[in-house]
């Protein structure tokens, strides 16, 4: 019986992806060894030497939108994704704003907001 050869390790590999800006990523693949942590697999792809800037560890890294620690283990088929640290807490701008539009509506400078329904 002849055998069938297997597609290209396509399903083996994993993913580290890093997004730099507006429509633009870098990318790289990389074959995973037994018991790989997150880390290890981001040291192996060479981000840090493309991106000698980048702190990874301050800004965390995910798998497929989903926060880990870098001291867990990769899985074939795995999208690591690495994130930027945030430059302002969410919370204090939503904060922020709302003071903001209670004190333009004190003043009487408050302008509608037109809803389109």
């Amino acid at each position: 019986m002849a055998t069938v050869p297997e597609p290209a390790n396509t399903q083996r590999q994993i993913w580290v992806v890093y997004a730099l800006g507006r429509n633009r990523v870098w990318q790289r693949a990389i074959q995973p060894l037994p018991g790989m942590s997150i880390a290890q697999a981001i040291d192996s792809s060479g981000f840090e030497a493309q991106h000698p800037d980048v702190d990874w560890r301050s800004g965390g890294v995910g798998i497929f939108g989903r926060r880990v620690k870098p001291e867990d283990m990769v899985n074939p088929g795995d999208r690591i994704e690495i994130y930027r640290a945030l430059v302002f807490d969410p919370k204090e701008s939503r904060r922020r704003r709302a003071l903001h539009r209670q004190r333009q509506t004190i003043k009487g400078k408050t302008r509608g907001r037109q809803r389109i329904v």
